[in-house]
């Protein structure tokens, strides 16, 4: 087994093909397709299923590309290492949130003592946040709901409760305070199943024997906010995470509060990159609390 051909296989997985893998190292497809079919001939096992130009993971390469994943995130910490006073100059930090209201003044202070990275942000619900971690495709994530487990490390940034909201113009705009019972009666906007505020609604209505039914389901925070604002319903949403927004009137819930954790999440095995470090510290700094990771949950 050469080192090669394992670089070969794991791009190949993570570009999801030959070419694409080819032109990310800089070499020609024939040859990244030589040094994977090496791999595979030497242990004498299949990796990827080829189906006319169609290329998938088989279950044992699944396996080798979580090893791969590991290995190669390894050796970029070794350079970050190597490399240290480059470390914070360049490079790219990838963030996926589930709100990126939480991040505007971390973002903020991030890039005034490191100009040079660049930052990419993109949304996600719980699943899709723990999901990217999983699969490399993320640095750090922001959730609302922090997970039991070690493979984790975490810092909470803030605690708010669950709100309706409906638009200035919506009959409901008045109204301070509703119960789940005379919310019924009016059209709900609710997140995509998997969505943690989502999940904390529907449980503590069906404690209280009320169903929540949606008129409109819809993916994502935005999504359901702008279809509040042109009229079609009651919308629910974190209080931290509603702003101030004129065109919008938020109504406490009559309910026992249902809060939800905001907090900066990552893999514990990739804790120790410059980028995710840095990012953390300042977190730790406006969140005013210790910098360092806060414990995890024993998994069951």
């Amino acid at each position: 087994m050469r080192y090669v051909q394992l670089r070969a296989f794991h791009y190949v997985a993570i570009t999801g093909g030959f070419s694409r893998a080819a032109e990310a190292l800089f070499l020609t497809q024939p040859a990244i397709s030589d040094q994977v079919r090496k791999l595979e001939e030497e242990y004498d096992v299949l990796l990827f299923n080829r189906h006319k130009k169609q290329v998938t993971l088989t279950g044992f390469g699944q396996q080798l590309l979580e090893i791969t994943h590991r290995m190669f995130d390894t050796e970029q910490q070794a350079l970050d290492l190597l490399s240290e006073s480059r470390a914070l100059r360049s490079g790219t930090l990838r963030i996926i949130a589930d709100a990126a209201h939480h991040l505007l003044q971390i973002l903020g202070r991030f890039r005034e003592r490191y100009p040079g990275i660049r930052i990419s942000v993109r949304s996600g619900n719980t699943e899709t946040v723990i999901a990217s971690l999983f699969a490399y495709e993320a640095d750090i994530g922001v959730l609302g709901e922090i997970p039991k487990g070690r493979e984790f490390d975490m810092l909470k940034l803030n605690s708010t409760p669950i709100i309706a909201f409906v638009a200035n113009a919506h009959p409901l705009a008045g109204r301070k305070k509703m119960s789940f019972t005379e919310l019924t009666e009016h059209s709900l906007i609710l997140r995509e199943r998997g969505s943690k505020t989502r999940q904390k609604l529907e449980a503590m209505a069906a404690s209280q024997n009320i169903a929540l039914r949606p008129s409109i389901e819809a993916e994502g925070r935005e999504a359901v906010r702008e279809i509040v604002a042109s009229g079609g319903g009651v919308g629910f949403v974190s209080s931290a995470e509603f702003g101030r927004d004129r065109t919008l009137a938020s109504i406490e819930i009559d309910a026992p509060q249902m809060l939800m954790d905001e907090a900066l999440i990552c893999l514990r095995e990739r804790s120790g990159g410059k980028l995710v470090r840095a990012f953390w510290s300042i977190a730790g700094e406006l969140a005013s609390v210790d910098t360092s990771p806060a414990p995890t949950e024993p998994g069951p």
